[in-house]
């Protein structure tokens, strides 16, 4: 990033930071109550744990109601498995059953998507920590009931929180999609840069993209849930979050509402002033974004934003040079996407400015957003699905959740198989020990590395061996150089914050803080030598070996599924288009005897009151379209959403494949070649349909186009419209039309090919 902004302010003011604290202080609690006032150290770690499992499902982002649904999962969940290892940990043939089982059953739990991912793991941790020494069962239950406990109470107290700091959240929800959408523009800036590889600049702006949907798609499950109703306290401050989000979303449909040839215009202007400018507007774009969104976060008024208006005088004055050398006429392809450029920054700046404005609380009180706009709004939320068919209909070999469960028993197995043997050759343990003692540490390992996929896999294999590495040896240090109980207490705080905290940002930095967390939670049941800490770095690393040794066992690799995302993006952007043109003909029916032709300078969507579209107060600027219209319109934006869903799923698994084994990475040219077309197809429906919109009727030449590119997307055998020239006061469509065009024929050639 090319922001100013210390990265270290931006992470203590985020989302991240304020999670690891809330979930270190829901962990810690228990642990200190029960160890400073009961002097129960051992069973303070125990709810210790409990709560660590609840916490691990307790992340941010996602509709509350949801969270709090999947947290109560948890804390049952969490003590089944507790009570379940508790009674099996003495006897060695029911440790053999039960831990496969539940690795399965929990692993399984992936087909409910990323929550169920976390509940399953969660749920996992905790059998693994339950393993670390055999139990009766008098000690099971005093176990259980303390896990129970600590769980519980965390699930209050960040019920509680939530309740009461539910600005904050919603504020940090929303400041981290800010901040992802400066990092898009930023990257949007490398590409007017001749000297940044072009195929670098695509690939970094595609998976930034990707992963700016998914904040944003956090964002609007927070900020579009609680609405202002009108009549209470906390309105104006909803007012301002929905307004800010507003601009948001504005702000991302102008920069994706065309798609800009920079390799064309790199090889015709490579030495232009024009690129220089457009680059540094780009940029402090980005810094200004980044300032509004450290502000939300801060709860602050941001601070002074940078001035873009230079480099918007200087683009336009090298804009009218080009026209006076006659560049609209020799070549007005160019000058029309120079024309874009200039038009969609002017357009960026002013939002950028107004969101600015609206960045802190309005004095005045906010309006209450009408009941049908509510009601509309309430389509571009995520919805939960919870159908436990779809875990019988995952049970086949061909199912990539089924494959992930079985390599995970698969990898456990062989582990407490590899303990019971070195325990049989070195006579160091007993067989019940050998399976609890020693192998929960092993176990635990393979837990946290192994993943669905083959790439984060090997990735998690790195950090969590380094980071071990380093924590041992902390832990070494520490345990050395201390036995004083407080001290230890208060570097066990610190690791759980910064563990809790770091564990989206730096992976590596997480494992470390993490094993000296687990290490100095178990000196306060059972005092840890030196020994010991070796054998749990040897654990380590034997965990790591067969963690990634079993990612090969029933693989599945990304190639498998890239032909059905492909055709998910591909009829995405088909959806897009028909809803787009159902929208614009409507529109052109109602405005046949009001608007004289094509309205000029038209960038966006026509109806910029629509909440979604525009900023400000929705309920003061009444629509002026038929209802049938505004369905339609509406229609069309949730069709974007969902194209901006679809392609981020095609970008991200592509990447994921390109992280693989190069042998098993398959049609890696038509792959990429689809990936760069459905982006630019979704860019140009973007930019073609306000002015389809804004129009009375169509030249047969342009309705020709927009057929041939319909029936390319679903598949027909067509061929193209013969070249016709465009009237000039159409010029506007000409660029975006010609993309379409030509992004459909290749996507229909790289589909077959598929």
């Amino acid at each position: 990033m090319t922001s100013s902004l210390p990265q270290l302010e931006r992470f203590l003011y985020s989302h991240h930071s304020f999670a690891g604290l809330r979930q270190a202080i829901g962990i810690l609690v228990p642990a200190i109550v029960l160890a400073g006032m009961f002097q129960l150290y051992d069973m303070g770690m125990v709810a210790a744990l409990g709560a660590l499992c609840v916490s691990l499902i307790d992340q941010p982002g996602g509709p509350r109601r949801y969270r709090t649904n999947e947290m109560l999962g948890g804390v049952v969940l969490g003590t089944g498995t507790v009570a379940l290892t508790g009674l099996a940990s003495a006897h060695p043939l029911a440790l053999w059953i039960l831990v496969p089982s539940l690795c399965f059953g929990f692993c399984m739990l992936t087909v409910f998507g990323k929550r169920g991912g976390q509940i399953g793991f969660a749920c996992l941790l905790l059998m693994t920590l339950t393993m670390h020494t055999p139990m009766e069962p008098g000690q099971v239950l005093r176990h259980t009931l303390f896990s129970l406990l600590g769980g519980s109470f965390y699930f209050l107290f960040s019920y509680a929180v939530s309740r009461l700091l539910w600005y904050r959240e919603e504020q940090h929800t929303l400041s981290i999609a800010l901040f992802a959408t400066a990092d898009y523009i930023d990257a949007r800036a490398r590409f007017y840069d001749v000297a940044n590889d072009l195929e670098d600049c695509y690939r970094k702006l595609i998976l930034v993209q990707a992963d700016m949907i998914e904040k944003h798609q956090s964002a609007r499950d927070i900020v579009l849930r609680e609405l202002p109703r009108g009549g209470h306290a906390s309105d104006t401050r909803r007012q301002m979050l929905l307004d800010v989000f507003i601009h948001m979303i504005d702000l991302l449909d102008t920069m994706v509402a065309t798609h800009t040839d920079y390799g064309v215009l790199r090889r015709r202007l490579s030495d232009s002033d024009f690129l220089v400018f457009a680059q540094d507007a780009l940029q402090k774009l980005s810094q200004n974004i980044n300032r509004i969104s450290l502000g939300v976060a801060r709860n602050r008024v941001p601070e002074r934003n940078s001035r873009v208006q230079a480099e918007l005088r200087a683009l336009e004055y090298e804009l009218e040079l080009y026209r006076s050398q006659g560049l609209n006429r020799t070549e007005p392809d160019i000058y029309l996407l120079l024309v874009q450029i200039l038009r969609r920054l002017r357009n960026a700046t002013r939002i950028v400015e107004r969101m600015s404005s609206l960045a802190s609380p309005p004095d005045k009180s906010a309006q209450a957003v009408d009941v049908r706009m509510d009601k509309s709004l309430g389509r571009f939320l995520s919805r939960q699905e919870l159908r436990p068919g779809l875990l019988a209909s995952n049970l086949r070999l061909d199912s990539a959740h089924f494959r992930y469960a079985l390599r995970m028993t698969i990898a456990l197995l062989a582990a407490m198989g590899l303990t019971s043997v070195l325990s049989l050759v070195g006579d160091r343990y007993d067989t019940v020990s050998a399976l609890t003692t020693q192998s929960h540490w092993i176990l635990l390992t393979i837990i946290l590395i192994m993943k669905p996929g083959f790439l984060i896999t090997r990735k998690r294999n790195g950090w969590r061996l380094l980071g071990s590495l380093l924590g041992c040896f902390l832990s070494f240090l520490l345990f050395h150089l201390t036995g004083n109980q407080d001290l230890l207490l208060i570097v066990l705080v610190a690791s759980c914050v910064l563990g809790n905290s770091l564990v989206l940002v730096n992976p590596l930095l997480a494992a470390v803080f993490n094993t000296l967390f687990v290490l100095v939670a178990f000196n306060f049941m059972a005092p840890i030598t030196t020994l010991i800490i070796g054998e749990r770095l040897l654990d380590t690393l034997l965990g790591c070996m067969i963690a990634l040794a079993c990612s090969y066992v029933l693989p599945w690799w990304e190639h498998s599924g890239m032909a059905s995302l492909a055709r998910e993006a591909q009829e995405a952007n088909l959806d897009y288009l028909r809803k787009g043109l159902r929208y614009a003909e409507l529109v052109r029916q109602e405005r046949a005897t009001t608007a004289p032709g094509l309205m000029e300078g038209t960038d966006l969507p026509i109806s910029m009151q629509d909440a979604l579209q525009a900023g400000g107060n929705a309920a003061a600027q009444p629509l002026q379209l038929s209802e049938a219209a505004q369905e339609a319109e509406l229609a069309w934006k949730l069709a974007r959403k969902n194209v901006h869903i679809a392609f981020s799923n095609f970008a991200s698994a592509f990447y994921r494949m390109m992280g693989e084994p190069p042998s098993k990475q398959r049609n890696v040219p038509e792959l990429n070649s689809l990936l760069i077309q459905n982006h630019m197809m979704a860019s140009q429906i973007s930019a073609a349909i306000p002015i389809l919109a804004s129009v009375k009727t169509l030249p047969e030449t342009i309705a020709a186009t927009l057929a041939y590119v319909e029936g390319a997307l679903s598949g027909q055998d067509a061929q193209p419209p013969a070249h016709q020239s465009i009237p000039e006061e159409w010029e506007s469509l000409a660029y975006p039309l010609k993309q379409m065009q030509r992004a459909a024929q290749l996507i229909q050639r790289e589909m077959r090919g598929l």
